[in-house]
């Protein structure tokens, strides 16, 4: 298990917060708490089903490009989005100390990763992707954009293949059965 590190200065505290986890609202950065924290349950989980959790509310969603959240997702970002009155329903996510501030959970049966936790304080983040309607948590904010891959920006910009490709992945998708829960 973890154990939690010393506390940090505020100042040094404050700067970590601001560029690693993620400016708090108060500081600019505009987070619709009315848009993310409907009256229906918030739940959701890893790919296999093992670990499964529920939260009470959702606060800021962001993207996060820092090399440890890449290579902790193995994709260009990590989107995520910060809870509140977090409860594992189902196993507890099994973790990884990937500094000395923080450890990510994530299943041990599927690899999903699940959270992001900073252990000198309560912060959770959860990967936005496993919440069950991930539309609930559109992101706000990019976290450590000066870390973000050269071309990662241009993205959204690229164009879509043809219509035989298309078709072609319609048609295979089409053959695939899921074995991802809920």
């Amino acid at each position: 298990m973890l154990q939690k590190s010393r506390k940090l200065p505020g100042k040094t505290r404050a700067l970590l917060q601001s560029l690693w986890i993620g400016a708090p609202s108060s500081a600019g950065i505009r987070t619709s708490q009315a848009d993310m924290t409907q009256n229906t349950q918030i739940t959701g989980g890893c790919q296999c089903g093992v670990v499964r959790y529920s939260v009470e509310t959702l606060g800021r969603s962001s993207v996060c490009h820092c090399r440890m959240c890449q290579r902790a997702f193995g994709a260009f970002y990590a989107p995520l989005v910060i809870v509140h009155g977090l409860e594992w329903t189902k196993e507890q996510p099994s973790y990884f100390a990937s500094s000395n501030i923080s450890r990510r959970g994530f299943c041990n049966q599927c690899g999903t990763p699940l959270s992001l936790e900073n252990v000198d304080d309560d912060q959770i983040e959860i990967a936005t992707g496993t919440l069950d309607d991930p539309e609930r948590a559109p992101p706000t904010v990019q976290i450590n954009h000066r870390y973000a891959c050269s071309f990662s920006d241009g993205i959204g910009a690229l164009p879509e293949p043809d219509k035989d490709t298309i078709d072609g992945n319609d048609a295979w998708n089409a053959t695939v059965i899921s074995n991802q829960k809920p």
